[in-house]
């Protein structure tokens, strides 16, 4: 009966973030554009009324202000049902519940839930919402439909301390690196605006060009120790499960290239320079890394982490 509500609640929170982003989505929409003049310094010889330019300005209206609030309400009662429903799967399962991909899958994207709300709530960050929800609604939404096992008992090699600390670590990273990699999309998009001078609708609301790649940065630098910190646990946790610490299972092989491919990415801002558009390209090109690693590997890969597949 407990699972019934687990997969109740896991159902329920879906269609919620579909809900929220929904409201992202006319928020994002509502943003009209209108031309308006704007008056020039009047010039020796030059009527005092002389018009301006006319110049794009985003309309900012109650109806938008609305919508994004509708948006983040609901994205909250989601989270909460979502991590209700982590809990329960927990406590029909008696054990931590992270032993496959369905269980791993909504305990990440239940931690990257909070994290925007964290951020959304405290420091202003609702601009995060649309691909927030979009992701969360195509991850839960796969979970539920396409990712989901009944409970079952935790493989031998699973029962470990170490395999604990290894799902907590790699779910947090894993959190940080999607915010981060959601920061370098919408550097992309904005600073191509920006190029051209069209700067208008929602565009207008997020922040600079600069201030998106500060915000990427920051998340990365935080996630990137704790990928570290994951891949030595997990090789930690291999030694006691499987009697060596490493052993080129493709799991652990795209670990490892997620990790090179972010060690790039900050190695080169810290040494060469490298900010804005290649730093952004770089972290998305490590965002598809991860998340290959994340399903793809278990999708279409035998390995000693097959007990994560569906």
């Amino acid at each position: 009966m407990i699972a019934y509500y687990s997969s109740l609640a896991m159902v329920t929170s879906a269609v919620l973030y579909l809900v929220a982003m929904t409201a992202h989505a006319a928020e994002w929409a509502s943003v009209r554009t209108a031309k308006v003049t704007r008056p020039v310094p009047a010039m020796v010889g030059a009527p005092a009324e002389a018009p301006g330019p006319e110049v794009a300005v985003a309309v900012d209206g109650r109806r938008t202000e609305l919508l994004g609030r509708i948006g983040l309400a609901v994205t909250v009662v989601a989270a909460l049902t979502h991590v209700a429903g982590v809990v329960l799967r927990g406590v029909a399962a008696q054990r931590a519940p992270w032993g496959n991909m369905y269980e791993f899958v909504t305990t990440s994207l239940a931690i990257v839930a909070i994290v925007y709300l964290v951020l959304a709530l405290r420091s202003g960050m609702r601009w995060l919402g649309l691909p927030v929800t979009l992701l969360l609604t195509i991850g839960q939404g796969l979970a539920v439909t396409v990712f989901y096992v009944d409970v079952s008992e935790l493989m031998p090699a699973l029962h470990s301390v170490w395999f604990v600390i290894h799902i907590i670590a790699a779910a947090t990273a894993g959190a940080a690196f999607n915010v981060g990699g959601i920061a370098a999309i919408l550097y992309l998009v904005r600073t191509r605006a920006e190029a051209r001078g069209s700067v208008r609708g929602y565009l207008a609301r997020i922040p600079s060009a600069a201030a998106l790649d500060r915000v990427s940065y920051r998340f990365h630098a935080f996630a990137f120790p704790l990928w570290t910190f994951t891949i030595a646990a997990g090789a930690i946790w291999a030694q006691f499960a499987w009697g060596r610490f490493w052993g080129w299972d493709p799991k652990e092989t795209w670990s490892l290239v997620t990790w090179i491919v972010y060690a790039v990415y900050l190695h080169a801002r810290a040494t060469a320079g490298w900010k804005g558009r290649r730093a952004a390209v770089v972290a998305v090109v490590g965002l598809a890394t991860f998340w290959f690693n994340f399903i793809g590997i278990n999708l279409l890969v035998s390995g000693l982490h097959s007990y994560a597949g569906i």
